[in-house]
């Protein structure tokens, strides 16, 4: 279970104000003691992650979060933190204790319902409260399903886990595609998984193992190269592959190198379809071109790690949109899940291959950057565009497309 990839979990955010016993109501969903439990208000002060193993669903997080009526500027702090939560969440859990709404709940409440997150609202502690009829006309009015619970004695959690299920959104329900639907059985793929310095000791990086597996699934015969073994792999292959999928870095080398009657797509434009992303990403390149002098890119990355000389966010894709456009451009980089409040100020958002996030968040982040007017696309896509290959890189799942 807790090697499942983090892009892959469903992610549950439990949101409440302080004492509403949402780290009681994890013990009992998950029927474990894996959150400390206090009576004394603000025990969590900041978000904490609990995976679980929620079936029918498969492997879930529970994000245990700080009150959203903590006071104080060390409490705006941690509300601000439990508001970025929801930006990940698949799913929200709404905890109150039976007493009417406070400012900070509804607040909280129209928040989420303003970014569609799929939630239901737990009244906990029905062992020893009446729910507030306020309240549940309140869930009413705004169509949000509730349940009573009790953390104690457990009743209501069974009926907490089946409205958590329903919830569920569709992607975890229907058998997405990565790549599988690109080949046949024996059709022979060659991946190019560049080595440079960000590259993981002793290891590929996620995408490629999760298209290296999706292949394999297909009874397809790969071969993974460096791009520097490329044309020794091709000059090896008595038949010429049906495919070859790389790292967007080396884009440029394999569309010179792999003939043109292979097909040529990336790791990066993969993931995008996979996630539900292709159109929305595709129509969003084109601001690339528009450009102009002052202008301000966001580039954005999901994942957080050292910045190193040849840092493809930092240093790269920089250099390459500057030298394509031959403007004058401001780069500001965000990483891991921080994503800027500020949107209005960018004239495009290119955004990492969201490989470490799950579909959810990376919606919230198009959602939000289309809310604001600021076109999105990503770094496959900007790389394909700027080294000229984009529609050849874009074919084959267009193709698959088309047969669909």
């Amino acid at each position: 279970m807790s090697s499942t990839p983090r892009g892959e979990r469903l992610i549950i955010a439990l949101i409440g104000k302080r004492n509403a016993g949402k780290s009681s109501l994890i013990n009992a969903l998950t029927g474990q003691e894996i959150a400390i439990v206090s009576n004394i208000a603000g025990t969590t002060t900041d978000p904490v992650d609990k995976h679980y193993e929620l079936l029918p669903l498969g492997p879930v997080t529970f994000y245990d979060t700080a009150g959203v009526d903590d006071t104080g500027e060390l409490g705006d702090k941690r509300v601000k933190a439990t508001r970025k939560i929801l930006y990940r969440a698949d799913i929200v859990i709404f905890v109150n204790d039976g007493d009417a709404f406070v400012a900070p709940e509804t607040e909280m409440l129209e928040r989420i319902m303003e970014m569609e997150i799929p939630t239901v609202v737990v009244f906990n502690k029905s062992d020893i409260t009446q729910v507030s009829t306020e309240n549940t006309g309140y869930c009413e009015r705004h169509k949000l399903p509730w349940v009573k619970v009790s953390s104690i004695t457990k009743d209501g959690v069974l009926a907490c886990k089946e409205q958590i299920i329903h919830l569920a959104p569709k992607y975890l329900k229907e058998n997405r595609i990565l790549c599988g639907d690109l080949v046949s059985p024996f059709d022979h793929v060659i991946l190019v998984a560049p080595i440079d310095s960000a590259a993981p000791k002793g290891r590929l990086i996620l995408p490629q193992v999760q298209v290296l597996r999706d292949l394999m699934d297909h009874d397809a015969i790969v071969t993974v190269v460096k791009e520097t073994e490329l044309l020794a792999s091709l000059a090896m292959t008595k038949q010429l592959p049906k495919l070859a999928i790389t790292d967007s870095q080396a884009i440029e080398q394999v569309n010179h190198e792999v003939p043109p009657e292979v097909q040529v797509t990336t790791f990066s434009i993969l993931f995008a379809r996979y996630k539900g992303e292709l159109d929305i990403l595709l129509s969003g390149i084109d601001k690339i071109n528009h450009l102009q002098d002052g202008d301000k890119v966001l580039i954005a990355e999901a994942c957080s790690h050292h910045v190193q000389k040849d840092d493809i966010g930092r240093f790269k894709l920089p250099k390459w949109i500057k030298e394509f456009t031959g403007k004058d451009l401001i780069f500001e980089n965000y990483a891991g899940h921080d994503f800027p409040e500020n949107l209005e100020e960018y004239a495009v958002c290119v955004h990492c291959g969201a490989c470490m996030i799950n579909p959810m968040e990376m919606n919230r982040r198009i959602i939000e950057c289309h809310r604001r007017g600021v076109p999105i696309t990503n770094y496959g896509m900007c790389i394909s565009l700027v080294q000229g290959v984009l529609d050849r890189v874009i074919y084959p799942l267009m193709q698959a497309k088309q047969k669909a």
